[in-house]
């Protein structure tokens, strides 16, 4: 989580988003730029995490 505050774009890098990282480093270099990406970032894991969460649960009931 705090990957995603601090380095949203490697945060999204290394979650397989390489479209978004691109666009989150962009945003990141200006000052005012950096806490929307630092937010996007923790919403994108947030996500992600969500997810993966979510497909778990749903390997667990297609084999009961």
């Amino acid at each position: 989580m705090l990957l995603a505050i601090l380095f949203p774009s490697l945060s999204m890098l290394l979650n397989g988003h390489i479209l978004k990282a691109i666009l989150c480093f962009i945003l990141h270099l200006t000052l005012i730029g950096w806490i929307p990406a630092a937010i996007w970032g923790v919403a994108s894991l947030t996500e992600d995490r969500a997810r993966r969460r979510q497909e778990e649960l749903l390997r667990a009931v297609q084999r009961a």
